[in-house]
């Protein structure tokens, strides 16, 4: 569901156990994973400047939850499509994720595709071919 469909209690609890977190961005563009009536994770599926191109940013998963992250990636590709976005860019900085980006089919990109903005960490860029 939407972050900005969230009773705002349940929001800020969230927010305040991962504040890690960009609150402002997740509230207006992002999603809230639920399970079970609790949050369990997050992400931000934000459109690029070049159309139908979207940045897969802030994917979050309770360590709880973490087995269900396959899920919520297939999840996030079929709102994608929804979408009729045409590729997602990931940018990981976790080996786990990495692993799991190639098995869902993802394609590791070699250098960074998005001039501004760049992460500040390391890692990996991964687009995934939304058809």
């Amino acid at each position: 569901m939407r972050a900005n469909e969230v009773p705002s209690g349940q929001l800020e609890e969230f927010l305040q156990q991962n504040e890690t977190l960009d609150s402002e961005v997740l509230e207006e563009k992002g999603y809230i994973v639920s399970v079970k009536d609790h949050i369990a994770g997050c992400f931000v599926l934000d459109e690029m400047e070049k159309e139908d191109v979207y940045w897969l940013k802030q994917l979050y998963i309770t360590k709880n939850e973490a087995n269900k992250l396959p899920v919520l990636l297939e999840a996030i590709l079929a709102l994608a499509k929804a979408k009729q976005a045409k590729s997602v860019y990931v940018h990981s900085h976790q080996p786990i994720v990495d692993i799991l980006l190639e098995a869902m089919q993802f394609h590791l990109q070699r250098e960074n595709v998005f001039a501004n903005p760049q992460p500040k960490t390391k890692g990996n860029w991964w687009y995934y071919q939304v058809s």
